[in-house]
């Protein structure tokens, strides 16, 4: 019986447990470029950082609830049957390249220069993503709002880092 419950069809098709697989897969393909590069190095430790740089704790914590929100989106799009929604899945495919592409030509390569200019061609990636999700599905084009607001802080503190320490 319960497990009849997570498998409940939720209205418009779909189940919870598909979209759960969404939210899963996005936040491992997110996070899987943490496995080989990361901000624990002696280098990103002495970087100068700016003022606004935030506690390390809040990178982990925005980004899980950020690839979740994505997760959800990407469900709600891949689920629809709306004109646009294959070129809105490749947008979507496209920046989530470029997103982890990010971490290691930062951290890995330690490459801020080289970094801020995947983080800018992602940040159009991702405003052509959202462009493209709200002709198949508003709210999963509101859903990447947040990640277009931490895409953007992200490249300010990119250019800062590179910035403060060239």
């Amino acid at each position: 019986m319960a497990f009849r419950s997570i498998t409940h069809r939720l209205p418009n098709g779909g189940s919870i447990l598909t979209a759960i697989g969404f939210v899963l897969l996005v936040n491992i393909v997110g996070a899987a470029p943490s496995v080989f590069s990361s901000p624990d190095t002696p280098w990103f430790r002495a970087l100068e950082k700016p003022g606004f740089y935030p506690p390390t704790i809040a990178f982990p914590i925005v980004w899980t609830l950020l690839f979740t929100l994505l997760g959800i989106a990407l469900w709600l799009v891949w689920r629809s049957e709306a004109d646009g929604r294959r070129l809105a899945l490749g947008l979507f495919a496209a920046q989530m390249l470029f997103n982890v592409a990010w971490t290691p030509a930062f951290f890995a390569l330690e490459a801020p220069l080289v970094a801020l200019g995947i983080i800018l061609v992602l940040w159009g990636l991702v405003v052509g993503t959202i462009l493209a999700f709200r002709r198949v599905d508003r709210r999963a084009a509101a859903l990447l709002v947040p990640y277009l607001v931490w895409v953007t802080f992200a490249a300010v503190l990119n250019f800062e880092l590179w910035r403060l320490n060239a």
